[in-house]
């Protein structure tokens, strides 16, 4: 062999080296991203289901129905036809929440179903004889044992051909003990997809036993709102809501390319209706949001977390930013209260064409402070959840950012801060001060602190009794 030979394969053996440690790099990136996608999503649904929780569970008269709301939304996020709810009571599991047409498990519901008819309407009265011990029929076995039941054919389980003849056949089920603290609380059951052509899947599967985390804890709350005394309950409320914000406020601010973004946010109460936050749609574009929702304390603090839910669950199939915000009212409207509505301001960075796309529901103005002057961006659009989704319409403007540019996003608990003459600090010392921030060159950091210093120096407040909540954004390409 020559040396020509010798160093070929040499380099030939490095090259294969190489191409199979870039394989395993790929696959591993490619796993990570998997990972924190399911992640992202895992998280948007626990705060979906505690947005929920929050809205109905807003009185004791709302207890008995709460399950029966639990198990509508268990239903949905798994495509199931029916859902039932078990809850152990006195060493006895029986029936605590259902939606849709669930059958009857035990001998004593399987009796009295033929003197019903086979309507939904009807089931809850069914249900009522639905009780288990510990180790008796099917629920009593799924607690005593623990085991998670997936079953996909009915001919697969004997416990299933074992119930016989039901007006409301089962095809497909699921099944998983709640565990709470050591113990079994409970046990919930999915029975038949909705797609009547295929039994669940593993997906569906995971899904439901990921949920069951989240019964478990509205389990908890129920025990605690049925208990405390109405000032503890208060307590328990605001202390609930403001873990709840905490842990959605951004704790890190993107790094984007070349614009410098910061952020800032004051509640005026114990919890805000006010929120920022920055959401991925790919590698090169960034969504900004700030948004104010109507009113102030829990319930507005419900409306924003609801909506942050709403966006990072719908990220995933973005198109446009109207398209976003459609969604988001459609939502909105269907799942608030009337009077209930929350305005929003949205920036769409694209770091790789520096361009930044602007769109509004109801909120304050944006400024751009471009060439040595600051130019008002108002596209047009009513607050989310106000109008229904056939009259509703959010126009977009669209705008390329070169060095220099800086960007304001803000909530009115700014320019509608009051001094004690009950004077309006207003958007023209707001926008003083953000023009001269910038002329001087001031970083998004700086810029932030000069116009607070001005608003907390006008109010002569520092922040303890603001009348609303105050929230800022920043971005500046640099």
């Amino acid at each position: 062999m020559t040396v020509e030979e010798g160093l070929f394969l040499v380099l030939l053996g490095v090259c294969i080296c190489l191409s199979i440690y870039c394989a395993a790099t790929r696959a591993r990136v490619a796993l990570l991203r998997k990972k924190l996608a399911e992640s992202f999503h895992r998280r948007a649904e626990m705060t979906r289901f505690l947005d929920i929780f929050s809205k109905n569970i807003t009185a004791s008269g709302d207890l008995e129905n709460w399950m029966n709301v639990t198990a509508r939304y268990v239903s949905e996020l798994v495509d199931s036809q029916s859902v039932c709810i078990f809850m152990e009571e006195n060493g006895v599991f029986k029936v605590a929440g259902v939606f849709g047409a669930f059958p009857p498990l035990s001998a004593a519901g399987r009796d009295f179903q033929e003197n019903l008819i086979a309507k939904p309407k009807y089931v809850k009265e069914l249900l009522k004889y639905e009780q288990f011990k510990m180790g008796e029929g099917l629920i009593g076995e799924i607690a005593l044992h623990r085991e998670d039941m997936f079953v996909q054919s009915p001919s697969s389980d004997p416990r299933i051909a074992e119930l016989g003849t039901l007006m409301i056949p089962i095809r497909s089920m699921l099944a998983v003990p709640l565990i709470n603290d050591g113990k079994v609380s409970g046990v919930m059951c999915a029975v038949n997809s909705k797609n009547a052509a295929t039994p669940f899947t593993q997906e569906q599967f995971l899904r439901f036993k990921f949920i069951a985390s989240q019964v478990v804890l509205a389990q908890n709350m129920m025990q605690v709102y049925s208990t405390l005394s109405e000032q503890q309950r208060i307590a328990q409320e605001l202390n609930f809501a403001k873990n709840l914000q905490m842990s959605l406020i951004p704790k890190d601010i993107p790094n984007w390319g070349k614009f410098q973004i910061s952020a800032f946010t004051r509640a005026s109460k114990e919890v805000s209706g006010d929120f920022y936050d920055f959401v991925q749609i790919d590698k090169n574009r960034l969504l900004v949001v700030t948004g104010d929702a109507c009113g102030k304390g829990i319930p507005a603090c419900m409306i924003m977390a609801m909506t942050r839910a709403f966006i990072r669950a719908s990220i995933g199939r973005f198109t446009t930013l109207k398209a976003l915000l459609q969604e988001l009212n459609t939502n909105l409207y269907r799942d608030t209260s009337e009077g209930r509505y929350i305005t929003l301001a949205c920036c769409l960075i694209d770091k790789e064409e520096s361009t930044i796309e602007c769109a509004r529901a109801g909120h304050t103005p944006l400024y751009l402070f471009l060439r040595q002057h600051i130019r008002e961006v108002k596209p047009d659009g009513a607050g989310l959840g106000l109008l229904p989704s056939e009259i509703a319409d959010f126009d977009t403007l669209c705008t390329g950012i070169g060095p220099n540019t800086t960007l304001l996003m803000f909530t009115d608990g700014l320019n509608e801060a009051t001094n004690k003459n009950d004077e309006y600090y207003g958007l023209q010392r707001l926008t003083d001060v953000y023009a001269k921030s910038c002329l001087e060159n001031k970083s998004t950091d700086e810029l932030i602190e000069a116009i607070m210093n001005d608003v907390d120096k006008f109010s002569l407040v520092d922040g303890k009794d603001q009348d609303d909540d105050q929230t800022m954004v920043v971005i500046r390409h640099i």
